[in-house]
């Protein structure tokens, strides 16, 4: 959570806040929150937030956050993100009030539930548990999450109020050290904005992309944010003109409505601009059309329906850009209808509607999901997720970040939808095979799958799914599971059957080896005992006893060499080396204190730390990097931007260590562009004339394909640094005829 720092008196100068104005401050937030929270207040409500508030005041009063302002501002904020912007009610306020007492103060859980009862208590301790679980040791972190999720699964509001928690401290990351920043940002990006998504609440979880952007990625996020300010002004007028003959409609059909344009978020424009490969301008949904309706329960869809029609009749739609979430909403409860238009100017536009109510499920997600859920006794999708992570969480075995990196594939990602031949729907993560399928039918069904038939099509196992495929499961008895299943399927619920099945496999299989051992010893006159096995197990240097009887059994290990062991009663000693073995000499990798995490520079000094650079990135001098301290590599070192940053730095914080380069014109570094551009007589001529002519620099390889009219080049040059590289840049984008210029990660 939240660092302390406890010398008051030098942070409230910081502050730059008297005691008097600080008491009036706070008093001034806590009213603010009493304002908000006032209308779901009863009997008895009000007196308990004021305890919590004032217990919570009492236990932070020496502390301070890193901007210096007093510390019980932070809870009073989280309270009112849960009570404005999620939609949470009075148990959840006083657990946001005293979610940071009980790990950061003296006061104990006991107290919590002594004043507040047994339900809050168990919140309170929920959310304890995360604090601890995010930043610890990558097997202990995984560990702690596991109880998150079973608390999760228990009361959801323990997730809601950690996400509010989260939000307000990404609110306020300004203060922080820079790879306190990336620590905290990666990790938000990794786990908290996936988990806000799946929890509905998508607000939260595009404020959350987007400010981690603003901290991995400063200069693209102000680059877009300052676009889209530029442009702020010609969209609403664009707005406006799209909105004004639909809206006509609307009246005329007696719809009771909002209707306005919504800007994209920074983040969704930027991954829009990677996956498409486009530039700002040309990305054409900066925006979205929403429309928000007055509807009776009974009417919804038929309403949003109509309002389809009304503005298809004025907009030609795209017939492959229909999304109907109305028919069959998301599992975290997303209902509406969406649909991209050929707007004026031949420009497209993305159009959402829905209702009220959810408008509501879709900005506060799980809180207003429930609202509305009241007095229905069907098993909703939220409960059935839920209900997936308690099957999963039961059978899970391992304390790996794997397990971290499972849940995230199979809970956190987009679903699809797929229908089992009698028309049953089952919801499965994007990227799911019919092997995951069969596993999701039955774990039977799974283990004896030899094929399946996709819309009547046979196709094999590792066949990937799409959305509303019908899948019919083809099983044989004779069917095992084999290693390579492993690779074949993405679901938690999979992968844990088929390493049970194997495990089962490999059992059968032990059971010969150990049959075969307890001969050989009782040959030599050696016991069968543990003790003996365990001398066995350190000398193969093996895991567990399972391992060496399987290993005995596919004759992976020789017993030959038992000869050579001395044998004193019935207890084996393992053979004495016959001359001392000399080991040649490696450079240590160093071990990284705190200390030297502030410290370590390389370019000048790279002869005195180990280093290499990570080839999924390919850093060079002046981009902003991290070094992370990998078991055999010793310390490597990748861009801030790398597609695994976010994976390293939320699973592995502690062997993440704070970078920077030293000036050294002396080594080159390995980078590429991507150049695109009107085929012309000369092209690539004046292309290597600037690079190697002007700015002298090494071309390692360059292709150009040339086609109908247009060419494609990719040039891999050596750069000292990131400013030769920038001015590189700058002067083939201006050559006449080439439209952009990008950089990639060379190999």
């Amino acid at each position: 959570m939240e660092e302390q720092v406890t010398n008051v008196v030098q942070q409230a100068a910081v502050y730059n806040l008297t005691g008097e104005q600080e008491k009036k401050e706070i008093l001034r937030h806590y009213r603010a929150l009493l304002r908000a929270i006032r209308y779901k207040f009863k009997k008895g409500d009000k007196e308990l937030v004021r305890r919590a508030f004032e217990i919570a005041a009492d236990a932070h009063k020496t502390m301070r956050r890193k901007s210096g302002e007093p510390y019980i501002i932070h809870p009073i904020a989280v309270a009112m993100i849960c009570v404005e912007e999620i939609g949470l009610g009075v148990r959840s306020t006083i657990c946001a009030l005293l979610h940071d007492t009980v790990e950061d103060t003296d006061i104990s859980l006991e107290d919590v539930e002594r004043e507040f009862g047994n339900e809050i208590a168990r919140i309170v301790d929920g959310l304890t548990k995360i604090s601890n679980a995010i930043g610890s040791n990558s097997s202990q972190q995984a560990e702690n999450f596991k109880k998150i999720l079973l608390t999760l699964t228990d009361d959801p509001r323990v997730i809601l109020i950690k996400l509010a928690d989260r939000l307000h401290n990404m609110r306020t990351l300004d203060s922080m050290k820079r790879e306190k920043q990336l620590k905290i940002s990666s990790e938000t990006v990794w786990v908290y904005a996936p988990l806000a998504h799946r929890m509905g609440l998508y607000n939260i979880k595009t404020e959350l992309e987007d400010l981690s952007m603003k901290y991995m990625e400063p200069e693209t996020y102000k680059d877009i944010a300052k676009k889209l300010a530029e442009t702020r002004r010609e969209r609403t007028r664009y707005i406006n003109e799209f909105i004004r003959p639909v809206k006509d409609k609307l009246v005329k059909g007696n719809f009771n409505f909002d209707i306005y344009g919504r800007p994209k978020s920074i983040h969704s424009i930027w991954n829009k601009m990677k996956k498409k490969g486009v530039t700002f301008e040309e990305v054409y949904d900066l925006f979205a059309i929403r429309v928000i309706l007055d509807s009776p329960t009974e009417k919804e869809k038929e309403d949003c329906w109509k309002v389809y029609s009304i503005i298809t009749d004025e907009y030609t739609p795209s017939p492959e850009r229909l999304r109907d979430w109305l028919s069959n909403p998301k599992s975290n409860g997303y209902e509406a209808l969406h649909t991209t238009v050929m707007g004026p100017q031949g420009r497209w536009v993305e159009v959402q509607i829905r209702t009220r109510r959810m408008n509501e499920i879709a900005e506060k997600g799980l809180a207003a999901h429930y609202k509305y859920k009241e007095g229905s006794a069907d098993e909703d999708r939220f409960d059935k997720w839920f209900g997936q992570i308690r099957e999963v969480l039961a059978t899970q075995d391992t304390d790996t970040v794997d397990f971290l990196q499972d849940f995230k594939i199979s809970f956190l990602a987009e679903e699809i939808y797929v229908y089992t031949p009698k028309g049953d729907v089952k919801m499965l993560p994007v990227g799911s095979t019919a092997l995951d399928f069969a596993f999701s039918i039955h774990s039977a069904v799974g283990t004896k799958c030899i094929g399946a038939k996709v819309n009547h099509k046979l196709v094999p196992i590792s066949h990937k799914l799409r959305s509303g495929d019908q899948v019919e499961i083809i099983t044989s008895n004779k069917q095992k599971p084999s290693e390579d299943w492993l690779n074949i399927v993405v679901t938690a619920k999979a992968k844990n059957k088929i390493k049970d099945a194997l495990k089962e496999v490999k059992r059968a299989i032990a059971d010969e080896g150990k049959y075969i051992l307890q001969r050989k010893l009782e040959g030599i006159g050696a016991a069968f005992h543990a003790t003996n096995i365990d001398i066995l197990v350190n000398h193969y240097k093996l895991n567990s006893f399972l391992d060496l009887f399987y290993n005995i059994a596919i004759k992976a290990n020789d017993l030959k060499d038992l000869k050579e062991f001395n044998v004193l009663g019935d207890k084996l000693e393992p053979p004495k080396p016959q001359r001392p073995v000399e080991v040649p000499h490696v450079d240590a990798i160093p071990s990284y204190s705190k200390k030297d995490s502030e410290l370590i520079i390389f370019g000048e000094s790279s002869d005195k730390i180990m280093y290499t650079l990570a080839r999924c990135c390919n850093p060079i001098p002046g981009d902003d990097v991290f070094g992370f301290v990998s078991t055999g590599k010793g310390l490597i070192i990748h861009r801030t931007t790398c597609p695994n940053s976010p994976s390293l730095m939320a699973n592995y914080s502690h062997r993440v260590v704070k970078t920077k380069w030293a000036k050294n014109k002396e080594i080159s570094f390995l980078t590429g562009l991507k150049i695109i551009g009107m085929d012309d007589v000369g092209v690539v001529n004046k292309i290597t004339t600037i690079i190697s002519g002007d700015l002298k620099i090494n071309i390692s390889a360059l292709t150009i394909e040339s086609k109908e009219g247009l060419f494609e080049g990719t040039i891999k040059v050596f750069v000292h640094d990131k400013e030769e590289l920038e001015e590189l840049v700058a002067r083939l984008k201006q050559l006449k005829g080439i439209h952009s210029v990008d950089r990639f990660d060379a190999e």
